[in-house]
């Protein structure tokens, strides 16, 4: 299964819709696209999951790697829009409690 990936820039704020699934094979891409946006110092990343349809934990260190890179640039990675499945691998694995998850883009962009 691929990953298609959509970046969009809303104010200062840029949303990264990932379609697809988010693992080991697809995983290098999305961070890839994410460190674009590092570089430029554009670090208030809102990432849209309601196309995602499964995350691994190679998709998890992808989400972590950003959250800690974009801390260090004063800046927040934001999850939005999961699924059941893809809320509920966030859930067990304990990073809805250190990466922010809302449940729409609307809400996500007020918030960060």
């Amino acid at each position: 299964m691929s990953l298609e990936i959509r970046t969009k820039e809303i104010n200062d704020k840029i949303v990264i819709g990932l379609q697809g699934n988010l693992d080991t094979n697809t995983s290098p891409e999305a961070e890839d696209e994410i460190n674009k946006h590092l570089e430029k110092g554009e670090a208030k990343i809102l990432i849209d999951l309601e196309h995602t349809r499964y995350v691994s934990s190679a998709g998890l260190r992808v989400f972590l790697a950003t959250a800690k890179k974009t801390m260090a640039q004063s800046g927040m990675l934001m999850l939005c829009h999961p699924n059941d499945i893809v809320k509920e691998i966030l859930d067990v694995s304990g990073f809805s409690t250190i990466i922010e998850v809302k449940p729409t883009v609307d809400e996500a962009l007020k918030a960060i």
